[in-house]
């Protein structure tokens, strides 16, 4: 297995972690490779993969000693936190957002570090309307005649 390949699969099961979302559905927005090459431009590939080391660490916990480590050892954390919360941001919404100010006098300017939508498709794809069972406006219409109804809301609430 390639080392771009590992770090793709790591990465996926990452944000499926913080996200909240199964491996499955988050390789499914097909926006994987697109993402790890964004963070790998912003904040270089060693820290990406300083960061999915350290979540290899995790591996075997309990679900419920993962989640509290997650808090503790992610967003908790002042080097990976802020980046953690833009991981699970570009998941859901499609947009980086610079880094604060803080983080990089801390960790070092990065020349890429604004904030910006990756791709239309991240934009269409984001996790936020699986979660809201709803469709993107202005991309991927429901359907004719689907606005003549109330909304539709799966189980009483979304995820």
């Amino acid at each position: 297995m390639s080392a771009e390949s590992d770090r793709l699969d790591r990465f996926i099961q990452f944000s499926a972690d913080v996200t909240g979302f199964s491996a499955f559905e988050v390789r499914g927005t097909g926006l994987g490779e697109s993402f790890v090459s964004t963070i790998e431009g912003i904040i270089g590939v060693a820290l990406l993969d300083e960061l999915l080391d350290r979540f290899a660490g995790l591996a075997g916990e309990e679900p419920d000693e993962r989640t509290r480590a997650l808090r503790r050892d992610f967003f908790g954390d002042e080097k990976f936190g802020p980046i953690a919360r833009n991981i699970v941001k570009l998941w859901y919404i499609g947009i980086w957002y610079e880094l604060p100010r803080e983080w990089m006098e801390t960790f070092g300017t990065l020349e890429r570090n604004d904030t910006f939508t990756v791709s239309a498709a991240a934009y269409t794809e984001s996790l936020l309307w699986q979660a809201i069972d709803g469709n993107p406006p202005g991309a991927k219409g429901p359907g004719y005649g689907s606005w003549a109804g109330p909304p539709r809301i799966a189980n009483g609430a979304a995820r």
